[in-house]
Parts: structure tokens; C-alpha cells; sequence
């Protein structure tokens, strides 16, 4: 369907070592077959980069398996859970942080197993969160999805159900309106979107995102410009989606051809706060290597801070200061310390 390129041909012959090579025809059919640079295409096809390993590259960038208490389940934080109910996708993301098991290209032979994650959720009441992913919980059909819902409803100390998807943007037809009762029966459920270039954001995906927040991946050649990154957030706002994270990608073997410098996300943030509504800056984001969580990065605004003032600049580099201490008026302008003898008398 489309003419490779001398390193994209040996990137798919590649693939199937590292993570499977699928592509919806919905999403393929966004990709400029024209162009090698195009920003849709580079996310999905191999490249012959993936098979280029760094020495700081690690199958488990995250450290997810030492957190994970019984298969499918990772317990990093205290009071949520990151349940992996399956290890397939619609498409798969040649960036993909799970790429180790997703699609089970390197044997890693992953099989979810639902009833140890819910035994394990029902046994820790510390548990008030649990996020879906994978693979995508989209793939699930509803009756699987529905089951493992009402489970996790029943549960009285989950208070949150959120899901992680791609589905909507690889393949926005899936989210039928029988789906949507699915969800809507064991509401709310939060859903996080991972988008990275307003290509993605079409009319199809517009209709199937109404209530959804998201998350991107900021990657080189695709979206590390400040105008990209700018046509993306109005997009998702338009869409009534809310730019949540902005992630660094993190350290998966073979990604280094798409590693952005943390400066270029930090200027790509600096670009954007001031520029437009404080709704369409996302909090720029690395999942500290090893398991350490998300940590943000944000652009260096403090100055100082003294026992007196905080000294900080805004978006134009304009310095302002913020007093910490109170500093009493000359007396003949301070407010008066007592009431009046005679307080005026109010006539309704």
C-alpha cells in the first residue's frame, strides 16, 4: 500500500522481534505516503533506529515488574493501582513504553489474569484507585469490559476507575454508543487519551471524544516544535478535551531516535504559558527511570525566595516581586485601630 523507505524496510523485517507491526486502516489512511517525514507514519511504521540499543535503555523502563505484587497488576503508588487487563492494541506505537510485553513480539508472555488483580484490589482497602491499560481495555469487548467494571464497582473502597486508551484515535468507530452505556452504567469513568500531532485530531475522533482527558508523548521529527504542540491543545480544547500530560518518552530500548532534549519540552511549555488559556497547557512530565513516578518540569519562573519577597518572572521575562512580610503604614495613613464613638444610624 505504500512504498518503503531502505530504513523503514529494515525496521519491519525487525518488528516482530521487538514490538508486532499493526496499523488500523483508519489511522494508516492518515499517513502521507508521500512524505518520510510524515509525523503519523514515523509513530507507526519501524524504523531501522529501533534496532539500535542505548546503554541507558531498559526493557522495564519504569521498574513496573518489581511493583507488581501478582501478574497484570503494578502497586507504585500508595493509594492506586495500575491493572493491565490485556497485552494487545489496536496499533502499535513503535515509542511504546510496554513494548516489552505488548503484543508478545519478545516472548515476554504476559497473560492478564483478572481474578488475582481483583482478589488483590478487594484485599487492599488502601486501594481508591484503579487505572485500566495494557494494551488497550478498549479491545475488550463490552461484555469483558462490563464484567470487569461492575467488579471493581462492587468494591467500596475504589472511589476512581480510570482508562487508558489509544482506541478513539487509532480507531474512533469503536466507541459505539453501546459502549458508551457500558461506561456510562459504572460512571464516571475518567479516560486518558494519548494524542501527539493535530493530525490525529479528526472529525471521526471529535465525535468520539466528547468527555476525555489525554495524554501525549513529545517525540523528535513528530511533535517537538512549539507551533505543533500549540495546533494540538486548541484542537483537543475544541474537542472539549483537556491537554493533561505532556510526557518525556521514556528510556525503552531502541527509542533513542526519537528522544527529545528535556529543553526543547521545557521551551515548548514556555512557548505555550501566556500564549494562550491556562486550560491548554499540559504539565510536562518524565516517569523517572526505574519506578521513581511522574515527576513535572516546568520552566525555571523563581528567582529567589528570601525571608522577605519571592522574586520570579512571568511568561514575557518580566521580573516581579511578592512580598512574605507585612510592612506597617506611616501612622497618619494607617486605618484606624477603633470603631467610632457614634456609628451612623442606617435608615432602611
Amino acid at each position: 500500500f505504500m512504498t518503503l523507505t531502505p530504513e523503514e524496510r529494515a525496521g519491519c523485517y525487525f518488528a516482530d522481534k521487538k514490538l508486532s507491526l499493526a496499523i488500523t486502516p483508519y489511522f494508516f489512511n492518515l499517513i502521507d505516503r508521500d512524505d518520510p517525514n510524515c509525523p503519523i507514519r514515523k509513530q507507526v511504521i519501524p524504523r531501522a533506529g529501533e534496532m539500535q540499543i542505548s546503554a541507558e535503555e531498559q526493557l522495564d523502563s519504569l521498574g513496573e515488574d518489581e511493583h507488581s505484587p501478582v501478574p497484570g497488576l503494578v502497586h507504585r503508588y500508595p493509594d492506586r493501582v495500575l491493572f493491565l487487563v490485556t497485552d494487545r492494541c489496536a496499533a502499535y506505537c513503535r515509542y511504546c513504553t510496554r513494548s516489552r510485553l505488548v503484543s508478545n513480539a519478545q516472548d515476554y508472555n504476559f497473560h492478564p489474569e483478572f481474578e488475582q488483580g481483583l482478589r488483590y484490589i478487594e484485599a487492599h482497602p488502601e486501594v481508591r484507585d484503579v487505572l485500566l491499560s495494557g494494551g488497550d481495555p478498549l479491545l475488550l469487548s463490552d461484555k469483558k469490559l462490563e464484567h470487569l467494571l461492575s467488579r471493581l464497582r462492587a468494591i467500596k473502597h475504589v472511589e476512581f476507575i480510570r482508562i487508558g486508551s489509544r482506541i478513539p484515535v487509532f480507531l474512533p468507530q469503536r466507541i459505539t454508543p453501546e459502549l458508551c452505556e457500558v461506561l456510562k452504567r459504572y460512571g464516571p469513568i475518567w479516560m486518558s487519551i494519548h494524542m501527539n500531532h493535530p493530525k490525529e485530531a479528526t472529525a471521526e475522533v471529535r465525535d468520539a471524544m466528547e468527555r476525555l482527558s489525554f495524554a501525549g508523548v513529545l517525540l523528535r521529527g513528530v511533535n517537538d516544535d512549539p507551533e505543533v504542540m500549540k495546533a494540538l491543545v486548541h484542537r483537543l480544547l475544541r474537542m472539549r478535551v483537556r491537554p493533561y500530560y505532556l510526557y518525556q518518552m521514556d528510556l525503552i530500548t531502541g527509542g533513542s531516535h526519537f528522544k527529545v532534549d528535556v529543553r526543547k519540552g521545557l521551551e515548548i511549555i514556555q512557548a505555550l504559558r501566556g500564549h494562550t488559556t491556562g486550560y491548554a497547557v499540559p504539565q510536562f512530565v518524565i516517569d523517572a527511570p526505574g519506578g521513581g513516578g511522574k515527576v513535572p518540569m516546568n520552566p525555571d519562573y523563581l528567582e529567589r525566595i528570601t525571608d522577605d519577597e519571592v522574586v520570579f518572572r512571568n511568561y514575557e521575562g518580566r521580573i516581579f516581586r511578592y512580598p512574605l512580610k507585612s510592612t506597617p503604614l506611616p501612622q497618619e495613613n494607617a486605618a484606624p485601630t477603633e470603631a467610632p464613638a457614634e456609628l451612623p444610624q442606617i435608615v432602611p
